[in-house]
């Protein structure tokens, strides 16, 4: 894209990377803005929340006055401000870019990026090439802010501007829903991708000729670094619509969007506004992160004499409207598109594009900042897709002879783009939540809250059924597991581990697990299949700890709900489905990420901190989870029992570890100093919590003597905490996991 500042143009566990830190986190802050301030240097655990740790976001945002809100937010699409003039005198389609930049950073594979923390505000984001020129959007909707305060976070409000945007043109709005807390620094566990050059310097699209989506990284969806989703010039700046439509099935797709939704998201959005592109982009200066203190955190800043502002804007280099009518909801985009043959051409930047060849002057634009000026309308390699590609060509045919289906289409596409990340419809909030389920939603039917006796006696019954306490932790930590706090799907509400695709999983090991449910399925009495595989687990884990001489009760809290097949998206799920799970000690296969930081990353979707991941690790070792009942990282003679024997074993000084033979460093098998003969087995996630400095010292404190009930405490705090991950109807999601 030749120095081009950015772009208009809107599974499973992250296997990436040379298998070291850098592999798993790619390129940081850090990297790219050397010179940025190290704030972070007095935030060792963690930013500090200025609100406060008992600050309730919810709270604030019910005492909002959301009608005053939305009207001053309507004001201010209308309020054309001179240091950042609006297109057309209207800041509508600004801000719909706003908001779907925030939002389009989501991706199904680990669910992570999106609009739920506000991420937009830090870096790399707000540094992105895509993300050009948004620093003003954000800016202009600041006295805003500054009025509401603490009762809109500026997640909910980026989100809610774009649908104001779309309102105030008269566009089909499907509803909105709030939570969205804000957070107070970079989510430093996001893989955004391991190359060292954006989009604007020559980077080549993710997607491999031959391998298709298959080469696309990890959980990556976008197609090329700094961008939200597809080069809108085409894949590595190639303008062949054929191949474009071919990187925006593969990108749409890992962001939970279908063809339809896709045509039908691409087309809404460039109903309204322009893309800028009328100068030249060498003049502009760094993006914000990298920009000069006295910029006050604005990017992209011209060294012309006219700003490079207002006419002279330069944003993703392409320049133009989609369409004749830019601040107003029409059919005018399929009608332009499919009406018109284009012939590529270079805008005043030198970016390509796409312009209807014999336009009419009726369908010409008015020039954003001269209502009295024609020009010519233009669409992208992108757009072009969509009149190209077979698939998508039918889509749009519909959607152009049925306005309706695309008004449709539309409204619920944006809304899923912009609540995706959200989880459950429980954690929104505000006068708009619309009432329909949707099947993306995960919706899980409301639960029963079981009295006293019924846990009583389902407990009894259950103690008395045969079923180990092997099976109990295993089946109940299956089911809960799966949660994931990056966009809150999964946990044991619902109980989807009876339902495909989970009951088929490997890692679940899906006979011995149908066993086990249809065992407690018969023992459940009035109890919900959810809350009864929550309560098995804690039927084992207090057997376990009573076998190992303490006496520590575990919590349970029922009223979970059960989901059916019919509200589950079971494909949806299949992300889900870990390619490994260091807390089961289950690696069907080595993967190029190594085995302990993806251990890291799964613990960190739970929401564990370091101690927390630690003792459950150890406590699942010697309660026999190990997928397959291996042995490995056992480290007891008292299996079944909860005791602290991993700790102490694994720390042990008589041990001398050696990798197995074949087993490429995965598996390892310890000699005793002394006696000599075979001690334990054990994998790279066992030996770690001996081998890493941080997490030895995690390890010392539950091997020490004197703390064999501390660590029994720890491990049914921890444990609890993710059997309880998904409850948000208790009040719990919306400040975070």
């Amino acid at each position: 894209m030749d120095a081009k500042t950015g772009s208009i143009s809107g599974g499973g566990c992250p296997v990436h990377g040379d298998g070291g830190v850098r592999g798993l986190l790619g390129r940081q802050n850090r990297d790219w803005w050397p010179d940025a301030l190290a704030v972070d240097v007095l935030a060792p655990n963690g930013a500090a929340n200025p609100m406060g740790d008992d600050f309730d976001y919810a709270e604030a945002f019910n005492a909002l006055d959301y009608t005053a809100l939305k009207a001053d937010l309507t004001a201010l699409m209308t309020d054309s401000q001179p240091w950042w003039p609006a297109d057309y005198g209207n800041y509508g389609p600004f801000f719909i870019r706003m908001a779907w930049h925030a939002a389009g950073t989501y991706r199904t594979g680990d669910g992570r990026g999106g609009a739920n923390s506000g991420q937009q505000r830090f870096a790399p984001l707000n540094s992105w090439p895509d993300n050009g020129n948004l620093d003003k959007a954000r800016r202009l909707l600041w006295p805003v802010k500054q009025k509401y305060g603490k009762n809109i976070s500026w997640a909910d409000l980026f989100i809610l501007a774009g649908n104001v945007a779309i309102e105030s043109m008269g566009g089909p709005v499907f509803g909105f829903g709030g939570g969205r807390a804000d957070v107070f620094e970079p989510e430093k566990d996001i893989y955004w991708g391991s190359e060292d050059k954006w989009v604007n310097e020559g980077v080549q699209t993710r997607i491999d000729p031959d391998k298709g989506m298959e080469a696309l990284d990890g959980p990556l969806a976008a197609i090329q670094m700094g961008l939200i989703y597809v080069n809108p010039e085409g894949p590595g700046g190639l303008a062949d619509p054929l191949l474009s439509a071919r990187d925006m099935k593969a990108t749409f797709e890992r962001m939970a969007m279908n063809p339809e939704e896709t045509v039908a998201l691409t087309a809404g959005g460039h109903t309204f506004g322009k893309a800028h592109g009328n100068g030249d982009a060498s003049t502009l200066g760094a993006a914000p992160a990298g920009g000069d203190l006295a910029a006050m955190g604005f990017g992209w800043v011209s060294n012309q004499d006219h700003g490079g502002i207002g006419e002279h804007t330069v944003t993703s280099g392409i320049e133009g409207s989609w369409v004749n009518t830019p601040t107003t909801w029409s059919e005018n985009y399929f009608r332009l598109l499919l009406d018109y043959d284009y012939e590529l051409v270079h805008s005043p930047a030198g970016a390509q594009q796409w312009q209807p060849i014999n336009q009419k002057p009726e369908d010409m634009a008015p020039a954003a900042w001269d209502p009295s000026i024609k020009v010519p309308t233009m669409m992208t390699t992108a757009d072009m897709a969509l009149k190209m590609d077979p698939e998508f060509r039918a889509v749009s045919e519909k959607f152009r002879t049925d306005h309706e289906a695309f008004k449709d289409a539309f409204a619920r596409a944006w809304f899923k783009l912009c609540h995706r990340d959200m989880g459950p419809k429980v954690r929104y909030l505000g006068p708009e939540v619309p009432a329909e389920d949707l099947i993306w939603q995960d919706p899980v039917p409301a639960g029963t809250m079981p009295v006293g006796s019924d846990i009583d006696s389902a407990k009894a019954r259950i103690a008395a059924s045969g079923l180990t306490v092997s099976q109990l932790i295993k089946t109940a930590w299956a089911s809960a597991s799966t949660y994931r706090k990056s966009d809150h799907r999964g946990g044991a509400n619902g109980a989807r581990i009876r339902l495909a695709p989970q009951k088929d999983w490997d890692v679940n090991e899906p006979a011995e697990l149908a066993k086990v449910l249809a065992t407690l399925d018969g023992l459940r009495g009035a109890l919900s299949m959810a809350d009864v595989i929550v309560l098995g687990g804690v039927v084992g884990l207090e057997k376990a700890i009573a076998d190992a001489g303490f006496a520590v009760k575990v919590p349970f809290t029922g009223g979970r709900g059960d989901a059916s097949a019919e509200q589950t998206d079971a494909e949806s799920f299949g992300v889900l489905e870990p390619q490994a799970d260091a807390f089961r000690n289950y690696l069907p296969k080595k993967l190029s990420v190594k085995t302990e930081e993806l251990m890291l990353d799964r613990a960190a979707l739970l929401g564990l901190s370091v101690p927390e991941m630690t003792v459950l690790i150890g406590g699942l070792r010697v309660l026999g989870t190990n997928h397959g009942g291996r042995g490995h990282g056992s480290f007891t003679q008292r299996s079944g029992q909860l005791t602290n024997d991993f700790f102490v074993n694994l720390l042990g000084m008589t041990n001398v570890w050696k990798a197995v033979d074949g087993s490429d460093e995965e598996e390892f098998v310890a000699t005793d100093r002394t006696a000599g003969g075979e001690t334990w087995h054990a994998t790279r996630a066992d030996l770690v919590f001996g081998s890493n400095s941080e997490l030895r010292a995690v390890a010392e404190v539950y091997a020490e003597s004197g703390n064999e009930e501390k660590f029994v405490r720890d491990f049914v705090k921890a444990w609890t905490k993710v059997m309880n991950a998904d409850r948000f109807d208790l009040g719990k999601g919306i400040q975070g996991a």
